[in-house]
């Protein structure tokens, strides 16, 4: 392992890659569970979806790991995976095949694009200062979904967003937990992150056990079991009976583009706020084997469509993991496994839910939002993007619709300024792109 991941040189430990790679897998658990319920409502079989979930973002995740040496771990996309129910197949009428099967192109497309090197290309392209932007944006991304989760933050018809009702056991929970992770992280205890987890996790099972009931969420309840083998393959090889109908629509263009779009942005926003925050990128602004990073998750998509669920796409709270201490693939590998593993081990995972994993998401946020401090905010054709970056992200509750903004800001700042030198032929193509995307 030493001489795999390079973990000396990397800064780090075999025990404290496991502990990273276990934060990662609570943090991301609940996909397991919302990924099956949001597919099931085109048709699909839940069970199915759930198998499907969970070895796609093994093998992802594992992938991830081995072949690029990242501590970034893959699932199928929150965001993506509702394109695909509800636009995809109920909007646009697609079958849950032919969905799959639009997903399967999409992965194709970004294979060949990242062997090619365009990929590549693409996300080197992005100015420094726009890569501290989203990174920090994700941050605050990833801080606002916790409070939401906690309850802390909740929707209000007046003012958009306001408290939550903190008599509610769930929040009160998430509050909690949310001190004990801050006071875990102070004292600068190895793996707080994850400690903060277990220890919420436990509580929680513990009020639920006393009868204590949320007003619009459940306690973390004592699992029924420790392994359950319930298997289901319809799943897989869907796509294959997708592609006559899916070409036979007027949107498939679109539809295709959508999911790599998507998918694209949310990919380069993870790996670049991830590889900020670990040092992968260089003084030019370069990221360390960012080519199969992007391979890595390229396939996952393909490997995933094949498996029968949405686009399999890098995970924001891989940074729960490099929060606590995961610096190499090591990382990313642990988490594949648990992934694998919780195929039999499934019951386990109703301990960890929203309140349980709210706290972390939002001391991960914390760590991340830290790069904002290297922003150029005193050149205003830096900070006007930058800002457009960040708050877009946490307002349309979309990491690509962010890095849209933000471009686009870009480019006109720096016409305005009379900078066009600045501005690379790759940013213009890009910015083109994001209008029409809009647009349609």
């Amino acid at each position: 392992m030493e001489g795999f991941f390079k973990l000396t040189q990397k800064g780090t430990t075999v025990k404290t890659e496991i502990i990273a790679g276990l934060t990662t897998f609570l943090a991301m658990a609940y996909i397991l569970a919302v990924n099956p319920a949001m597919l099931s409502e085109t048709g699909m079989s839940q069970q199915a979806v759930f198998m499907a979930t969970a070895v796609a973002s093994g093998f992802a995740s594992t992938l991830m790991g081995v072949l690029a040496n990242y501590p970034v771990a893959l699932a199928p996309g929150m965001g993506v995976n509702a394109l695909f129910t509800y636009t995809v197949c109920m909007g646009y009428g697609y079958t849950w095949q032919a969905a799959l099967a639009a997903v399967f192109v999409s992965g194709i497309i970004f294979v060949l694009i990242s062997v090619t090197g365009a990929r590549k290309l693409i996300i080197n392209s992005i100015p420094k200062d726009m890569k501290l932007a989203i990174g920090a944006g994700i941050g605050f991304f990833i801080a606002f979904i916790g409070f939401k989760n906690a309850g802390i933050v909740v929707a209000s018809e007046s003012t958009f967003v306001a408290l939550g009702n903190f008599r509610d056991p769930v929040v009160f929970l998430s509050l909690l937990g949310l001190v004990i992770t801050i006071v875990l992280m102070v004292l600068r205890i190895n793996g707080a992150v994850f400690f903060g987890i277990v220890c919420t996790g436990v509580i929680g099972v513990l009020m639920g056990a006393l009868g204590l009931q949320g007003a619009s969420a459940a306690l973390p309840a004592m699992p029924a079991g420790i392994v359950s083998v319930n298997l289901d393959f319809s799943a897989v090889g869907g796509f294959l009976q997708g592609f006559s109908d899916l070409f036979s629509q007027p949107s498939v263009l679109v539809v295709i583009f959508s999911f790599l779009f998507v998918d694209f942005f949310d990919t380069a926003g993870t790996l670049v706020a991830v590889g900020n925050k670990i040092g992968l990128v260089d003084e030019n602004g370069e990221m360390e084997n960012i080519e199969k990073a992007l391979l890595a998750d390229s396939i996952g998509t393909v490997a995933g469509a094949a498996l029968g669920t949405s686009t399999v796409t890098s995970f924001v709270e891989s940074g729960s993991g490099v929060a606590a201490g995961g610096r190499t693939g090591l990382t990313a590998v642990v988490t594949g496994i648990c992934f694998l593993l919780s195929v039999l081990f499934y019951p386990l995972l109703a301990t960890v839910t929203n309140a349980v994993t709210a706290p972390a998401l939002i001391m991960v946020g914390v760590l991340m939002v830290q790069q904002v401090a290297d922003i150029r905010w005193s050149e205003l054709t830096t900070a006007i993007p930058a800002f457009m970056t960040m708050i877009i992200m946490i307002l349309a509750y979309s990491i690509s619709d962010g890095i849209a903004f933000g471009f686009i800001a870009f480019t006109v700042a720096k016409l305005a300024d009379g900078k066009a030198k600045e501005i690379s032929p790759i940013i213009y193509v890009l910015d083109l792109i994001f209008i029409i995307y809009f647009i349609v």
